[in-house]
């Protein structure tokens, strides 16, 4: 699948905004302790993606009723579903001057009732883009870093209605980030989890 950025700037990649605020101490805090055992920007992003995969809980996962949705509260509070994971491991990124877009895909919703949008990252290097998942492993999930191939938690069944959103976008969608902030708790945010962007 062809990866497609939203806008054809790629400084956009690298702003902060509300969502991913690379500039809050919690992030360049973060960041820099990541940085100190890496040798180059691809350790980095290594890194900075198992710190957030492993380190940050996905909510659902752990059964946290916390919402999370600001790159620098899921790294205070340690917590967050694929969307906050997302934004958090683009903040690390883009702190570190490496380009970082978000992307989604249409999967089949894990409480069986039809589907919900997914949040990932991609990550450029070497004039490419690469899409990563950092939402946790648990049993049936292994996702991994990766530019060789993608590693990510789940390949959509297209049978199933389930794709691939090809688009790269700069800032999160706003359909996303409408339902993380309208949300009191995750058992609500289950409910009203975007099916389709």
């Amino acid at each position: 699948m062809e990866l497609i950025q939203n806008t054809a700037d790629l400084s956009a990649y690298l702003a902060a905004d509300e969502v991913i605020d690379h500039h809050h101490p919690v992030v360049r805090e973060t960041a820099a302790r990541l940085a100190e055992g890496a040798t180059d920007s691809y350790a980095y992003a290594r890194a900075a993606y198992g710190f957030v995969r492993d380190a940050i809980l996905h909510s659902a996962d752990a059964g946290d009723p916390r919402v999370t949705w600001r790159a620098s509260d899921v790294l205070e509070q340690r917590t967050g579903i694929c969307y906050a994971k997302a934004h958090a491991l683009a903040a690390l990124l883009r702190a570190e001057d490496i380009p970082t877009a978000l992307c989604y895909q249409r999967l089949a919703h894990d409480d069986g009732s039809g589907h919900a949008v997914h949040g990932l990252v991609a990550v450029r290097f070497h004039g490419a883009w690469h899409r990563q998942d950092p939402r946790g492993n648990k049993p049936g999930v292994d996702a991994r870093f990766s530019l060789d191939g993608e590693r990510l938690a789940w390949i959509p069944d297209a049978a199933s209605g389930e794709v691939d959103h090809p688009l790269l976008y700069a800032e999160p969608h706003p359909l996303v980030i409408g339902a993380l902030k309208a949300a009191p708790d995750r058992t609500y945010l289950w409910k009203t989890l975007p099916d389709a962007l």
